[in-house]
């Protein structure tokens, strides 16, 4: 719930608008969403955790990136059954200051982490197909590590402001205490700025390097005339697949950086209607919900485009004594775009991450 609130007694805070976004359907639809996304997530994940872990090893550059951003994925979802008890509560937060600080920056956590290891994968793919030979030297195990750490620390100080500026607040109206961050007037610079950096590091400017990788990589494969004509049809299938990647991360958090752009509005006095606010508070839950969701679909999308990541996971399901391949989800030991198809295709598995609102 974001709301701005007025008064600053130790008797609790007034609302402005008088507790907009309250609606039924919300405190029983997003519980529910929230309860399957953690289900079908915790299980999606942990198997990919699982089969790049015992089965394909942490071999490659993208291995290490694919199970990285898994990781990030679970760390993200174990906050849910506490975000779906606080919607389900009609917004009261029963688990103190401290874990609310906690829990808001875990999920911002998950927000750049994922983002900045998706970008990651993306311009290592990039640099194996369009510079192949010339990127051997920095598309090793240890960069690949050197860089998620990195990742990890940048998105734990992007993170910590929020974490820091938010907390407990008694509502009178509603007589409920909530998780959010009191809009006062001298922090209201800070919001304004919290909220930008979000959406330039966490949308923006990740998008941009992802869909400049994806087009260079489309025109080099186009452009490469030793790539054989039945060959050629499966590269198209490939940009086809990495088009959908990028297409299903826009569909997935562009609704909910509108909200959040509009939400930014609000803090800036830009929107002082009630209704638009009610707009806003009712709209947010909903764009939150599709952008949540994204972290069940990255191990569908690995079980039915890496076949090689199919056949260890049923592997390992099956309990199978058999030795298991050691391929990764993404082929990452292309040395030229003249490579046979099959070991093209491996490049569609792409790993959308999650990004949650946290303000």
């Amino acid at each position: 719930m974001d709301n701005t609130t007025t008064g600053d007694s130790d008797a609790g805070l007034s609302l402005a608008c008088n507790m907009t976004g309250q609606h039924s359907f919300i405190f029983t639809f997003i519980p529910v969403v929230y309860s399957l996304t953690f289900v079908i997530g915790i299980i999606g994940n942990s198997l990919v955790v699982t089969v790049i872990f015992f089965c394909l090893k942490l071999k490659t550059v993208a291995n290490i990136f694919v199970f990285n951003l898994a990781a990030s994925d679970l760390t993200f979802l174990l906050t849910l059954p506490i975000w779906a008890i606080f919607t389900a509560t009609g917004y009261h937060w029963f688990f103190g200051d401290l874990l609310c600080k906690a829990i808001a920056g875990m999920v911002l956590l998950n927000l750049y982490t994922s983002i900045f290891l998706l970008t990651a994968l993306s311009v290592d793919r990039y640099l194996a197909i369009v510079h192949p030979v010339h990127s051997r030297r920095c598309r090793t195990l240890v960069y690949a590590r050197v860089t998620c750490v990195l990742i990890w620390i940048v998105a734990f100080f992007l993170s910590l402001p929020t974490a820091l500026i938010r907390g407990t607040l008694f509502i009178q109206e509603s007589n409920v205490t909530v998780c959010a961050i009191h809009h006062k007037e001298g922090i209201r610079s800070i919001l304004v700025a919290l909220s930008l950096m979000k959406t330039v590091f966490g949308f923006l400017l990740p998008l941009t390097v992802i869909l400049t990788c994806y087009c260079l990589i489309g025109r080099t494969l186009r452009l490469a005339r030793d790539i054989p004509r039945n060959s050629r049809h499966n590269g198209d299938e490939v940009l086809s697949m990495l088009a959908a990647a990028v297409l299903s991360f826009f569909l997935c958090w562009a609704p909910h950086q509108v909200f959040n752009f509009m939400d930014m509005l609000l803090l800036l006095k830009g929107i002082t209607s009630c209704n638009v606010v009610d707009v806003i508070d009712t709209g947010l839950p909903f764009t939150i919900c599709i952008a949540f969701f994204n972290s069940c679909m990255n191990p569908i999308l690995y079980s039915f485009v890496g076949k090689n990541f199919r056949r260890n996971m049923l592997k390992l399901l099956r309990c199978s004594s058999t030795s298991v391949a050691s391929h990764a989800i993404l082929s990452t030991k292309m040395s030229s775009v003249s490579y046979r198809a099959s070991e093209v295709s491996h490049l569609s598995v792409i790993k959308l991450s999650s990004l949650p609102q946290t303000s």
